[in-house]
């Protein structure tokens, strides 16, 4: 292998390290004598069963290539997502009615059902650019900018990487840093934290727009063992401070020995919930490590990439994440890579399935299943090839399975007779078009 090939094995991997961030960063490339155009498209479909969530995603990467290895990068992702989510109250042995998130109206739920809101409905457009040249002759920076609006959601950010080259282009350190400031204005305005779910109508317990900040740090080193192995291994730090809720979910108030939800009184003459429903509650700050490793090995023509991270944070959440992936060749021009994925995590501390009416009310408690102690497996193959006028397209289909449980000390009187934390099935399909 050459020192060439060293640099660009080394480099690519090393800036790849930084798209944790946020943003993609396109690996370095030959000198050329007149710039050009290089577009990734993809498709992706992803349905959750019961009816519940479903995006639409389509995604346009554009890089034009200059002189010098200096690489003009654009993106653009829009997202259409319907369906159904979960509310955060937890199943009844009799029907309940809810006020949409909108305060305009009410909404029925079955007896035995969960408690699902079925006015998910949002569409997100994404645009990201990143500006990419060597400094010297062993380094690269990167520096960019993002922004994304959907209906209740506005994101911006900004990020700068750079990579440096060592041991004779074997070694490269790379650091990253990102900043986005972002804007929160939910549907109907911001439910004030566990105040009691009202009647249609009524918005004295909202408190109007939220703001969050994120800062996001990653260190890495990316090592060129032989001509067939490459390593690598992260260190990735996040800050978030502001409006950490999730303006919508909200925790049922039980009754201490049948664990069913207490009943609301309601307003004569005017729609609202039947139960006692309070919106979630969570910190305002929340501060994450992570520790990333990946190798990448070839094997005449085959190539195994695996990849292993770890994640904890002051919420108490630990997770692991296991990615397997092994590109197999089939002739000159195609190829299979299956692909299997394991991750787990455990509960946050302040969550809960349910807050018993005798105890005492807590600071911070959500019900939120994403903040629950779950597992989840992510299986399936891509499939590649050259079309004719030698560009490159793919398909990919996965299936994905989550599968969580709630605390058995959380557990209360008819609540162990139900499904708690139902079982989630999903299936992710997408098009990929280069050229």
């Amino acid at each position: 292998m050459s020192k060439k090939d060293n640099r660009s094995i080394s480099a690519a991997l090393a800036m790849a390290t930084c798209s944790l961030l946020g943003s993609g960063i396109p690996a370095p490339v030959d000198a050329q004598e007149e710039p050009e155009w290089d577009f990734n498209t993809s498709l992706l479909y992803y349905g959750e069963d019961g009816d519940r969530v479903k995006d639409y995603s389509v995604k346009a990467i554009a890089r034009r290539m200059f002189v010098d290895d200096r690489v003009l990068s654009l993106s653009m992702t829009v997202d259409s997502l319907t369906g159904a989510t979960p509310n955060g109250a937890i199943r009844q042995d009799t029907a309940q009615t809810f006020t949409r998130p909108s305060g305009n109206a009410a909404y029925d739920v079955q007896s035995g059902v969960l408690p699902l809101d079925d006015t998910f409905l949002d569409t997100r457009v994404a645009l990201t650019a990143n500006w990419q040249q060597p400094v010297g002759e062993t380094s690269l920076v990167n520096v960019g900018a993002s922004a994304s609006k959907e209906y209740d959601y506005t994101h911006f950010g900004v990020n700068a990487k750079i990579a440096r080259d060592f041991n004779k282009r074997n070694t490269t350190l790379a650091a990253g840093i990102a900043l986005s400031i972002d804007s929160l204005d939910p549907v109907g305005g911001a439910p004030a934290p566990l105040t009691p779910m009202l009647d249609v109508g009524d918005t004295s317990n909202r408190i109007g727009n939220q703001d969050k900040d994120v800062l996001d740090v990653v260190l890495g080193v990316t090592q060129v063992v032989n001509r067939n192995l490459v390593v690598q291994a992260n260190y990735s730090y996040s800050k978030s401070d502001g409006y950490l809720t999730d303006p919508y979910k909200v925790l049922s108030i039980v009754d201490g020995t049948t664990g069913d939800t207490l009943l609301r009184t309601p307003t004569p003459g005017v729609e609202g919930p039947s139960h006692q429903v309070l919106f979630e509650s969570r910190p305002g700050d929340r501060t994450k490590h992570s520790v990333y490793t990946q190798a990448k090995y070839y094997m005449n023509g085959k190539v195994l990439d695996a990849s292993y991270r770890y994640m904890t944070d002051d919420w108490e959440i630990d997770s692991h994440t296991v990615d397997l992936r092994y590109r197999w060749p089939v002739g000159e021009d195609r190829y299979i890579e299956p692909h299997l994925r394991l991750y787990t995590q455990s509960e946050a501390e302040f969550y809960r399935l349910s807050l018993v009416d005798s105890d005492p009310l807590p600071v911070f408690a959500s019900a939120d299943y994403r903040l629950g102690n779950f597992d989840a497996v992510t299986a399936g193959a891509k499939y590649g090839w050259k079309t004719s006028n030698d560009n490159d397209m793919s398909v990919r289909l996965e299936w994905y399975r989550q599968s969580g449980s709630v605390p058995a000390a959380q557990v209360v009187g008819n609540q162990a007779t139900r499904d708690n934390y139902p079982d989630l099935n999903a299936v992710i399909l997408q098009f990929s078009y280069r050229f």
